[in-house]
């Protein structure tokens, strides 16, 4: 039946009123979407869970570099230096969880993880970043696994040198190059590499941190006890020194690659931002700890402290004896923690070319490699405190420093750079101090690796 020229026009009012509201509603719907709220997690974490978390990923061995740290730069600058990183490092973590939650808000998803943060903003950023969505969560996942395997060859050569002390005290006719240790550490890791679920790291990480707290009590013993400063303590190094100083105290406190998982399985993420929140909490605690580590070590060791202070610890006492033999077992069960990720990460993306009944033996002999080249890096560079200064200046400050500026700067780049484009200044000024460290980190340390073993 033919409609006449009212009803057309009422029937036309409608339509347009009901998209109007519908377009309202969409509207309303994008604007008020908040993610925390629509997280269903199946084992949330409470606040403090949530700060023993990520205290605990900042808080490693890495707290026993930072003496080593300071004898680059000598007192005053060390002191300095170490609010520095702590700040830098702190900004950078919260730019990253921040701009996580506005791509969440913008695609209305409850939560993601650090590589789909990186896609998600470079698809929904300006029109000249979108085909390069994919590549770039390839490469932040990318970055991970060098973070981990770098740090899992960190652990091998820490592993060894103790080793090495335990044993040349007991069997002094009888020293052999750390080398030979990190060499016979390949088989222990290439089995205990083995373990693929989680539930079942679960005791190996309980077992590290109880080693790790009484190695770090015994450590602190011998560090605040009895500090004699010695007289080749200097207040100020030689400039060229202080960018091993930069990668190294990167290396002991960041803990980006974990930051994701703890925020996001929060059962008040609210608390997670914000002054003062988790993060905040965290960090300010974490670089009380590392400068006194670092300060009292370093006064107390002066130039001759060691890549780990643990290695200056008496090596006739018992007590630090036990510390050096703790502080081992920390560390190998710690190692098949850090491979969990990684090896993750890899196997996603390889696990299509085999077929299913081939599947266990691919996974033994990925997981094997990987740990052929760790200690094969460990050998090739065995010396610990170059080895930390170079994986920091190379692949901590590429996650920790350069990706989150990347996502922030993309993200912001059509909505909001602030008033006189701050965001752009700021960032800039941070990708240089990243250049710096990655640049003249890798120099330094390599040149002194070149003369040490040349």
């Amino acid at each position: 039946m033919a409609l006449n020229n009212n009803d057309y026009k009422n029937k036309e009012n409608a339509s347009c009123q009901a998209h109007s509201t519908l377009t309202l509603d969409m509207d309303n719907k994008v604007e008020n979407y908040n993610p925390l709220i629509h997280r269903k997690v199946a084992h949330p974490t409470s606040t403090l869970g949530s700060f023993l978390n990520l205290l605990k990923s900042s808080l490693g061995s890495g707290v026993l570099a930072m003496p080593a740290a300071f004898k680059d730069t000598g007192i005053i600058p060390g002191c300095i230096g170490t609010i520095l990183v702590g700040i830098i490092a702190t900004h950078c973590i919260h730019i990253l969880v921040q701009t996580s939650r506005d791509v969440c808000k913008e695609t209305q998803e409850p939560s993601l993880s650090y590589s789909d943060t990186c896609e998600k903003v470079f698809k929904h950023g300006p029109k000249w970043t979108r085909p390069w969505s994919t590549f770039f969560k390839h490469f932040a996942d990318f970055a991970m696994v060098a973070v981990c395997l770098g740090g899992t060859a960190v652990y091998v050569v820490f592993i060894a040198s103790s080793l090495k002390d335990i044993f040349d005290h007991f069997y002094p006719e009888q020293e052999y190059d750390v080398k030979i240790y990190c060499a016979m550490l390949l088989i222990p890791l290439i089995l205990i590499a083995q373990v693929r679920y989680l539930k079942f790291l679960v005791p190996f990480s309980v077992v590290a941190n109880v080693c790790f707290m009484i190695t770090f009590g015994i450590t602190c013993f011998y560090t605040f006890t009895g500090v004699d400063n010695h007289m080749d303590t200097k207040l100020v190094t030689d400039v060229s020194q202080w960018p091993l100083f930069l990668s190294t105290a990167i290396f002991a406190m960041e803990g980006i690659n974990v930051v994701m998982p703890v925020e996001n399985e929060m059962s008040n993420p609210e608390h997670f931002l914000g002054c003062p929140g988790v993060l905040s909490t965290t960090m300010i605690l974490v670089v009380l700890l590392y400068g006194a580590v670092g300060l009292f070590g370093y006064l107390k060791y002066g130039e001759s402290v060691l890549g780990s202070i643990t290695l200056n610890l008496p090596g006739d006492e018992p007590l630090a004896l036990s510390a050096k033999f703790l502080i081992a077992v920390a560390v190998f069960f710690t190692y098949c923690l850090q491979m969990y990720a990684p090896m993750d990460i890899i196997w996603l993306r390889i696990k299509s070319r085999f077929k299913k009944k081939f599947y266990n033996i691919a996974q033994i002999a990925l997981r094997t490699l990987s740990v052929v080249f760790t200690v094969v890096l460990a050998v090739a560079i065995p010396d610990l405190e170059l080895l930390i200064g170079l994986v920091g200046a190379i692949f901590f400050s590429t996650l920790g420093l350069l990706i989150p500026v990347i996502i922030e700067t993309v993200h912001k780049w059509e909505r909001d750079l602030g008033l006189y484009f701050y965001v752009l200044w700021k960032n800039g000024l941070l990708v240089l101090f990243y250049l710096l460290v990655l640049f003249s980190g890798c120099y330094l340390s390599i040149s002194k690796m070149v003369n040490k073993y040349s």
